[in-house]
């Protein structure tokens, strides 16, 4: 059952005397107004604030010289965890929802969230995320509703795709909202929402309604945000005012559009003029809303927070020509993919230089993220922190400013920022932590200027279990100290056990089905591609527009030569790529070499040589299985030395069905 003292609340009011009760509404009517303001996929270098010389937005601009600007905010990597943590105060290995998946159906409370079976291949099984926030959690609107604030909801959710989940069951008065939430079907009028339809072959629900042909839904969330601020101008309220963009489907105002593709990035690092004209949306967005507070009087009596659920997009690319193929004129995505090749090329959405990678990723650039707070009179303006903050923060954050205390049922993980922001105190805890068993699954911890990267197993990728890094000297993660620091790590690795412990995290549990030994496959890691047994061999299917096989087994010292046993009705053109230990990512020009696979129905070996300076730390083979399946009897790595590692697939028996 949900905590709702409100109805108490009032019961014993009725017994005061009326001067308690004007006592009561004078203190009521005094507390703040707050106002988050959560931008979807904002990475850290996205805003002029924080150094961006290619985005334009001057109202960003604006709010930092109005707020506290806080130089070390981090979030989950990916949006339904942080949106999850803002809303109940708690670390996402407590909550339960770790990825975003609150699009999906929910699964029944009862069902185990570790999967029942997994393939000899997986080593472990990985707990799934919760794909709704708990409704036995007391969040944050819910808490503010009860003493008295109007609340309300405008725009992406993505916790919980069924209406029981909605916001509306969680203490909003006001919801406008889609299903399923990660963006509308379209970013312009007609949206593709409907109360309970079907839109695009699918089925789409929520709270969205149309506006005139063409309206823009950045500009239409802005009219709502503004019209329940006008309606409860004369009471306390709280808006959760959640953006779409910048996520995908990647909607932009083309006349915007068109001036940043003629726009070049003084830094060199950003360079998508969609990405640049979305951002200019949310800064109007952003800008109208501030205004309007302005000119009613209430900015001086409102807490404001501008935030994002993640960092940048940095992974999401145009589709490769071969995938273009395949979608053709009339399907939903036809459009979208010309448009997005039409403007941004092969460009990624954004660039979080100097940060470590982005969305997805449990290094820098997918974490930490904008934060600002505004509190005329109660923050000092243009100020900068760099105390370490994260989403499980907003909710203690919050009722401290509201004077609200905390439910006693309810686990809150975060502390409150008010002394951080009213200059007064610190934080007091020993570490933060960011738990994010997906994708690449790892959990990190930040104490001071050291931050460990924990993974659960080796991947072809990012070999290394252990990471530590000192942000302080090396804010772009690219010397790890963990083989030179033992003691530190040590400290950090009991910091995390300590936290596994406490937040009760689903670890990945031993899969009882794991065959290593019987494995023939076994270091070789496929992305984008299945493997299928064969009699004698395995077949590369490809699922995605790069299919590779990774490995970081070759510990050989080069110049290396490889021997391809295979077969392809097609034949075409593979490449292998490497990374030396010092590398900061692959070099398609100075580390890779291209090969020629024959169309061949019968088993042929061809030889590929590696100048391989030094000795490789990951090894990527792309086949040519982009359009039919390639067959692989047996891959050979050689040194000059005698040396080899090899992979025999001709005892392989065929995959069962």
């Amino acid at each position: 059952m949900k905590y709702h003292a409100f109805g108490f609340i009032l019961v014993g009011l009725l017994c005061l005397p009326f001067s308690c009760l004007m006592a009561d509404e004078s203190i009521a009517s005094a507390r703040p107004n707050i106002v988050l303001f959560l931008v979807d996929d904002m990475g850290w270098m996205d805003s002029s604030p924080y150094g961006s010389q290619y985005y334009d937005t001057p109202n960003m601009q604006r709010l930092a010289m109005q707020s506290m600007r806080f130089t070390d905010a981090y979030a989950v990597p990916l949006c339904s965890p942080t949106r999850a943590s803002i809303l109940s105060g708690q670390y996402s290995s407590r909550h339960g929802v770790t990825s975003a998946s609150g699009h999906q159906p929910a699964e029944p409370p009862e069902s185990s969230p570790y999967p029942a079976i997994a393939p000899p291949s997986k080593r472990f099984i990985y707990a799934a995320s919760k794909n709704y926030l708990d409704l036995d959690l007391v969040t944050l609107p819910e808490v503010l509703h009860d003493a008295g604030y109007r609340t309300a909801h405008i725009g992406k959710w993505h916790l919980g795709l069924s209406q029981e989940h909605w916001p509306e069951r969680h203490g909003f008065d006001v919801a406008f909202h889609a299903q399923p939430s990660p963006g509308p079907p379209s970013y312009f009028s007609p949206y593709g929402v409907h109360a309970n339809g079907k839109a695009s072959g699918r089925h789409h629900v929520g709270t969205i309604t149309d506006g005139p042909q063409g309206e823009y839904i950045t500009d239409r969330l802005t009219d709502e945000a503004i019209k329940f601020v006008e309606a409860n101008r004369n009471e306390p309220f709280f808006l959760n005012f959640w953006h779409y963009g910048v996520h995908g489907p990647w909607g932009h105002k083309e006349e915007y559009t068109r001036r940043f593709a003629e726009k070049d990035d003084p830094r060199d690092e950003q360079r998508n003029p969609i990405m640049a004209s979305m951002l200019k949306s949310v800064d109007e967005s952003l800008g109208r809303l501030l205004d309007r507070l302005d000119e009613l009087g209430l900015a001086k009596n409102t807490l404001f927070i501008f935030y994002s659920d993640n960092g940048g997009n940095v992974h999401s690319r145009t589709y490769d020509d071969a995938k273009i193929d395949k979608v053709k004129p009339g399907h939903p995505q036809y459009e979208s993919i010309q448009d997005w090749r039409k403007w941004a090329g092969g460009e990624p959405p954004t660039n979080n230089s100097p940060l470590r990678e982005g969305k997805g990723r449990i290094y820098e650039g997918g974490q930490r993220v904008p934060l600002m707070v505004r509190w005329p009179g109660r923050i000092e303006p243009g100020t900068i922190s760099d105390a370490i903050v994260g989403p499980i923060d907003l909710y203690p954050t919050i009722l401290d400013a509201t004077g609200l205390n905390a439910p006693a049922a309810h686990i809150i993980d975060g502390e409150s920022l008010l002394p951080v922001l009213e200059q007064t105190g610190r934080i007091n805890r020993e570490a933060y932590f960011t738990w994010f068993p997906h994708l690449i699954p790892a959990v990190s911890v930040r104490q001071g200027d050291w931050k460990l990267i924990r993974r659960f197993e080796p991947h072809p990728s990012y070999p290394d279990v252990r990471e530590l890094y000192n942000l302080k000297a090396d804010i772009g993660e690219t010397k790890n100290l963990a083989r030179q620091m033992p003691e530190r790590v040590q400290a950090l690795d009991r910091l995390i056990d300590q936290f596994v412990v406490e937040t009760g995290a689903l670890s990945p549990q031993p899969n009882p089905a794991y065959r290593k030994a019987l494995d023939p496959t076994a270091g070789l890691v496929p992305r984008d591609c299945d493997v299928v047994n064969l009699d004698g061999a395995i077949r590369i299917v490809s699922t995605g527009r790069q299919p590779f096989l990774g490995t970081s087994q070759v510990k050989l010292s080069g110049p290396v030569k490889l021997l391809i046993t295979a077969r392809t009705p097609a034949g075409g053109e593979g490449r292998v790529m490497w990374k030396r230990k010092d590398d900061d990512n692959f070099s398609e020009a100075e580390r890779s070499t291209t090969f020629n696979l024959p169309a061949n129905s019968i088993w042929s070996t061809i030889q590929v040589d590696l100048p391989i300076k030094g000795q490789p730390q990951i090894v990527r083979l792309y086949l040519p299985a982009q359009q039919t399946p390639v067959d692989v009897q047996s891959l050979q790595f050689q040194d000059t030395e005698g040396g080899s590692k090899n992979w025999d697939f001709s005892n392989v028996t065929p995959s069962s069905n």
